[in-house]
C-alpha cells in the first residue's frame, strides 16, 4: 500500500511540473502543433527565451532566441490560399545552441504558405544537440519531422512526394545532414511514421555552417556524405559571411562532382544571419529566387508570383557585417 501510495505522488509530482514549464515560445492559435516523440522528457532546465535588450537588431527588430529545447514540436503552417501540394520542413539556424523561432522559424512559414506551399516549423533539441559527430540529438529530430510530415500528408493536404527542407546557417547544416543520412534512422522506430521516408526531396541552405572545416583549410565535412540520392539543392550565401562562404563553395562542388542538380547564388555583401528580412542589400532577394527554383525543378507549379511584402530594415540597424563569426 505504501509502494503503491508512493508511485502515485511521483506520477503526480511529474504531472504538475510537466504542466508548470510551460515552454517559453508556443506558435500563435491556430496552428496544429504536434510533440515530436509519443515520450515527453523532464527537462533539467525549462524553455528559455535569450532574447535582451543588447541584442543586435535586424532591420529594425529583435531576434527570439529560444533555447533549453527538451521536447521539440512540429507546427503546421497551411497555405493562406490554395494549396499546392508541396510542403517544406523549416530548420530555423543557432549554432546548435539557440533557435532563431522568429527571423528564420515563423517569418520564413508567413512567406511559404503565402506562394502556396505548407510550411512545417521544427522546434528542434537545444543545446549542444549537433553538428554530428558531437551530437546526433538534432538529426533525430530532423529525420522524425520528414517522417511525420509524410504520415500527415493527407490529412494535411500535402503531397507527400514534394516534401523539402530549409535551413539557416546551422539550421542549414542541418537540412544537408539529413541529404545525406535518410537511408535508415539513426534512433530506434517508435510507430509508424518512422517507417515514411525521411529523405527530403529538395533542399535549401541559407548561409550554410560546419559543412567546410577551416581549421582544415576548407576541407569537406567529412561526416556529410554525398551521393547521386542527395537530393536537389540551393544554396545561397554572401562572400562577407564570417561563418565563411566556403561552406556554400565546398558543398557545391561535392554536389556537383556526384552529378545532384545544385543551384547557388553567392552575393559580396550581407554577412550573416539576416533571414528574410528585407535590407538593401541584394542577397535579401533570395526568396523570389528560390521560389523561381522551386517552380523549376517542378516542387511548385505555374509562374512565379512575388506577392508577399518582405520587411525593410531601418537605416540605424545596418548591422549584419558585425555579427559574430560562428553558424547561428
Amino acid at each position: 500500500m505504501r509502494t503503491a501510495l508512493i508511485f502515485l505522488l511521483s506520477l503526480l509530482l511529474l504531472a504538475s511540473s510537466l504542466f508548470a514549464q510551460k515552454p517559453a515560445w508556443e506558435p500563435a492559435p491556430g496552428h496544429v502543433t504536434l510533440p515530436l516523440w509519443p515520450h515527453p522528457r523532464i527537462a533539467a532546465e525549462p524553455e528559455l527565451d535569450r532574447t535582451t535588450a543588447k541584442d543586435p537588431l535586424i532591420a529594425g527588430k529583435p531576434v527570439v532566441r529560444l533555447t533549453n529545447v527538451s521536447n521539440p514540436t512540429i507546427t503546421l503552417y497551411s497555405p493562406s490560399g490554395k494549396s499546392g501540394g508541396a510542403a517544406v520542413v523549416v530548420f530555423p539556424g543557432g549554432a546548435y545552441r539557440v533557435l532563431a523561432i522568429d527571423l528564420e522559424g515563423t517569418e520564413v512559414c508567413d512567406w511559404l504558405t503565402s506562394i502556396g506551399v505548407a510550411c512545417v516549423l521544427l522546434k528542434y533539441r537545444v543545446p549542444d544537440s549537433g553538428p554530428l559527430p558531437k551530437s546526433s540529438a538534432a538529426l533525430e529530430d530532423a529525420q522524425r519531422a520528414v517522417g511525420m510530415v509524410r504520415a500527415h500528408a493527407a490529412e494535411w493536404q500535402i503531397d507527400p512526394r514534394r516534401v523539402g527542407v530549409l535551413g539557416f546557417s546551422a539550421g542549414a547544416h542541418l537540412a544537408a545532414a539529413l541529404s545525406t543520412h535518410f537511408e535508415q534512422r539513426i534512433y530506434k522506430s517508435v510507430d509508424d511514421a518512422d517507417q515514411m521516408s525521411c529523405r527530403p526531396d529538395f533542399a535549401v541552405l541559407v548561409y550554410p555552417g560546419y559543412l567546410a572545416l577551416s581549421e582544415q583549410n576548407f576541407a569537406a565535412n567529412p561526416e556529410i556524405h554525398i551521393t547521386d540520392k542527395t537530393p536537389p539543392t540551393f544554396i545561397v550565401q554572401t562572400e562577407d559571411d564570417p561563418v565563411h562562404v566556403e561552406n556554400s563553395t565546398v558543398y557545391f562542388l561535392e554536389l556537383k562532382q556526384a552529378k545532384v542538380p545544385v543551384e547557388m547564388h553567392l552575393y559580396a555583401q550581407g554577412g550573416h544571419g539576416y533571414g528574410l528580412r528585407r535590407t538593401e542589400l541584394p542577397v535579401t532577394a533570395w526568396p523570389e529566387l528560390v521560389e523561381k527554383w522551386m517552380r523549376t525543378i517542378h516542387v511548385m507549379r505555374g509562374r512565379a508570383a512575388f506577392g508577399f511584402q518582405l520587411p525593410v530594415q531601418s537605416r540605424q540597424d545596418r548591422m549584419l557585417r558585425h555579427q559574430k563569426p560562428h553558424p547561428r
